[in-house]
């Protein structure tokens, strides 16, 4: 495998240099989830959204990626101050799981994170995510991956700089380092939680046998990685080993970049350094088989009386128990739309009946580039 280039290559390094990321039960408990009592600062909205648990980390059934918060698909830069109002938004409705990375901005939707929920903080769980190679100080985006143990806590105490924090409750591998045995990183995250600076840990695009080996030096709480209607290939590969090993799984991209939203047609074409633009599955050839994804969606939308992005997310709540998906948003209205989506259930045969019309469809195109599919799942080097 060339090392230098190929995980450079993978989805999210595409989406870094194009400069916009993207971000994302089984049926009876699905069907009778009573969520836990919230804590009453955080407001009655909480109950309504319910909790889940990441292996034993409590969160919100649906989390907020902030990833496009300080730069989105299109290249825009939205308005700060709606980007907090957004957080505290989703705060006020119960939500209590937020996702970011050090790569996003790079370190700016960090900051604004940090900013948004300094007023709770403590009520909140706050993920994010080390791994590219991006400076510590200035930020700037260079080639490949680190995941050196010095290079880890340094980045770590940016980290909480930028968060308002002295703590991180889900620190995340963001993608594996070829150079460097998961052992050690594992070894370094351990470090910071015998300091307390770290609570919890977890992997993202991991290969399996990374992630067991990680989870046997320091017991992993969650794994990341693309999930979705669209994308459903942890299904028989990440998902089953969680499973195993009781780690919850993040779906990041939940909704497809926008396309379970209904937000992508036949007709559409995307603008220049919009990372839809290179995936095969958005182009124009494939776009009209696709949609057949979307008509299916409608379909149950208006049987469940509900929005095309609620059905898509509460699909994904009732795969498994200890999913948690994490859509990502810079509009108000899509955030509250996604925080509603916990509160549409099916009963087993509506969910039997859903899920072998989905298998039933087949995506045409693929999610990458095929250069890029090849360095998906990359596994961390043995320790000698």
């Amino acid at each position: 495998m060339n090392t230098k280039q190929g995980p450079e290559l993978n989805r999210r390094g595409l989406l870094l240099a194009a400069g916009g990321l993207a971000a994302a039960a089984t049926a009876d408990l699905a069907l009778a989830q009573t969520p836990t009592q919230p804590d009453a600062s955080a407001g009655t909205a909480a109950s309504a959204i319910g909790r889940r648990k990441l292996g034993t980390l409590e969160v919100s059934s649906v989390g907020l990626g902030v990833q496009n918060m300080s730069r989105t698909y299109q290249q825009t830069i939205p308005t700060r101050a709606e980007m907090h109002n957004i957080i505290r938004s989703a705060f006020e409705n119960g939500l209590t799981f937020y996702d970011a990375a050090e790569a996003y901005g790079p370190h700016e939707v960090e900051r604004i994170l940090g900013e948004g929920v300094e007023p709770f903080r403590d009520q909140i769980v706050i993920a994010t995510k080390f791994g590219w190679n991006i400076d510590l100080e200035t930020g700037e985006r260079r080639q490949g991956l680190i995941s050196r143990p010095d290079h880890i806590k340094l980045a770590v105490e940016g980290m909480l700089k930028r968060l308002r924090t002295d703590r991180i409750d889900l620190l995340y591998q963001h993608r594996v380092d070829p150079q460097v045995p998961i052992e050690d990183v594992a070894g370094a995250v351990k470090d910071l939680m015998a300091e307390g600076k770290v609570l919890h840990w977890g992997l993202s695009e991991m290969g399996l046998n990374t992630l067991r080996r990680a989870h046997a030096t320091v017991p992993v709480t969650a794994v990341q990685s693309e999930y979705s209607m669209l994308w459903r290939g942890p299904e028989t590969s990440a998902i089953p080993v969680c499973e195993e090993l009781g780690i919850g799984f993040v779906p990041w991209s939940p909704l497809g970049v926008g396309f379970l939203n209904g937000a992508i047609d036949a007709r559409t074409r995307f603008a220049p350094g919009d990372i839809r633009g290179v995936e095969g599955r958005f182009a124009p050839e494939n776009l009209p088989d696709n949609l057949a994804l979307v008509e299916l969606l409608r379909k149950w939308a208006d049987r469940k009386q509900a929005r095309l992005g609620q059905i898509a997310l509460a699909w994904l709540l009732a795969q498994k128990p200890w999913i948690v998906p994490i859509p990502g948003t810079t509009q108000m209205a899509h955030m509250i739309e996604n925080v509603g989506a916990s509160r549409i259930t099916f009963t087993p045969t509506e969910l039997a009946e859903l899920n072998a019309s989905v298998k039933a469809i087949e995506i045409k195109g693929a999610r990458l580039p095929d250069a890029v599919q090849a360095y998906s799942d990359v596994e961390a080097p043995m320790k000698s």
